[in-house]
């Protein structure tokens, strides 16, 4: 790696479902289709090591219908890209740059989603202003901010989050092996930090990416494509449509677990897992403070409200070492 939420609205039944571009009626009226992309990753415009052209080809063929290309300090126009490799309601390029910014020797790298135009680091006298003045610029360009890997290089902590406004995404998984996903030494891990804001009252979502940066070599030492990614319900395959779908939290985010069903209502908060073979799974029902409200080891884990709840998330762990995270309820 280089050194260099519009909240859930809670109406009174909302169905969510996460079969893969299949077209369902949510009970509101709502209907749209289900894309699986990745937000996060790297070409030879900064310090990938493949081509724009190679790595959106690896991804397309690998069953992802969208792709943001997010170099540092780099804006990828994907314009003659989706005019190569693009199809209707089949694969789609995000445009996208990762605005590489830091304060202190601290790395501060934040995404710009469905950019209209490049944006430069704006710099600040603090982390948290550097965030902001940050935000601030790519949300002015058109675009949504998603906050990068907080604990690389341990640079952004919860408290330095919860001064930010406007911020809707952050990593709550990252691919790159050193970017120190579950914490450590004292350190909360990216989760923690999630329930660390959402308990104070920010309404940020959780999505899982690459960070992508080597295409031509595989181990586990390597930053390989495949690792994180998210599901989104738009309604249909455009960039602004899956970024619009991310802001308003209507996706979940995995590492490896695939989910067919989610469903909020008055009364309860519902998942369906696709099972593959010998795999087990543990579903946690997780409120305000992280407590963790239930937990449940079948496929379909239904957590009935109590009264009371600040809001209800998930986190479904595999017993083949991968997690799927979904978007939490207000309540």
């Amino acid at each position: 790696m280089s050194a260099l939420p519009l909240r859930i609205a809670f109406v009174s039944l909302i169905t969510l479902s996460f079969a893969l571009t299949q077209t369902r009626p949510s009970l509101d009226g709502v209907t749209g289709k289900w894309y699986k992309g990745n937000l996060h990753t790297h070409t030879l415009n900064s310090d990938g090591d493949s081509s724009p052209l190679e790595v959106a080809t690896w991804y397309r063929e690998h069953g992802y219908q969208f792709l943001a290309l997010t170099d540092h300090n780099v804006f990828t126009d994907p314009t003659g890209l989706n005019g190569i490799l693009a199809a209707r309601e089949k694969f789609v390029l995000i445009p996208a740059e990762e605005l590489t910014d830091s304060y202190a020797k601290r790395p501060i790298h934040i995404n710009g989603l469905n950019l209209t135009k490049e944006v430069q680091p704006q710099h600040g006298n603090s982390v948290s202003e550097t965030i902001q003045r940050d935000i601030d610029l790519i949300r002015a360009a058109g675009g949504l901010p998603s906050l990068n890997h907080p604990n690389f290089h341990w640079a952004i902590s919860a408290a330095d989050m919860a001064k930010v406004r406007n911020l809707r995404v952050f990593e709550v998984f990252n691919g790159h092996p050193t970017v120190n996903n579950v914490g450590g030494g004292g350190s909360p891990s990216l989760e923690e930090m999630w329930d660390v804001l959402l308990t104070g009252g920010q309404q940020v979502y959780g999505i899982a990416v690459d960070d992508a940066h080597v295409f031509k070599q595989t181990g586990q030492e390597f930053s390989n494509p495949g690792r994180g990614w998210v599901v989104v319900r738009a309604e249909s395959l455009t960039p602004g449509n899956i970024v619009k779908a991310i802001e308003d939290g209507r996706f979940y985010a995995s590492s490896g677990v695939q989910l067919i069903e989610v469903v909020t209502s008055a009364n309860e908060y519902r998942i369906e897992i696709k099972e593959r073979p010998q795999e087990k799974f543990t579903t946690y029902f997780i409120g305000a403070g992280g407590k963790v409200l239930d937990k449940t080891y079948e496929t379909i884990a239904t957590y009935k409200y109590k009264g009371g709840e600040k809001y209800v998330r998930a986190r479904v762990e595999s017993s083949f070492g991968v997690t799927a995270w979904t978007q939490p309820v207000f309540r």
